[in-house]
């Protein structure tokens, strides 16, 4: 049945493709709440950084699921860092969630984590090498 396999591996790769989608959202929202307190003094754990954080990280979690269903070459050392970035800032979001502000540095902390892992997704990728 060559026809169901084809019709499978389309649907696979529909469900990488919106899974992608859905990460690249995820961290949309987390850098979007970092950045929408760039110039106030006071800063907070808002509810675009947490949902984009959980978002972005079981999205990406599910992504490397789906590759591996595909039978796609991972680059397991770049999915490792991705994945520590990812839960420091899932554990960092989550635990200061609840507190009415968060430090400077605590914020300074989560965007340039937040900017390393995108950063990290697009450089670190064979699409990009010379």
């Amino acid at each position: 049945m060559p026809g169901l396999a084809t019709a499978s591996l389309r649907a696979m790769e529909t469900v990488r493709l919106l899974l992608l989608i859905v990460h690249i959202l995820g961290f949309a929202a987390l850098i979007g709440g970092l950045l929408a307190q760039a110039g106030r003094g006071e800063k907070e754990v808002n509810a675009a950084m947490r949902d984009g954080t959980g978002t972005a990280f079981v999205a990406g979690v599910a992504l490397v699921g789906v590759l591996e269903g595909l039978d796609v070459e991972v680059d397991y050392a770049k999915i490792a860092v991705k994945t520590v970035i990812g839960l420091v800032l899932l554990v960092l979001v989550m635990a200061n969630s609840r507190k009415s502000r968060i430090p400077q540095g605590l914020w300074a902390g989560l965007l340039v984590l937040a900017v390393a892992n995108v950063c990290v997704a697009v450089l670190w990728s064979p699409a990009h090498a010379a």
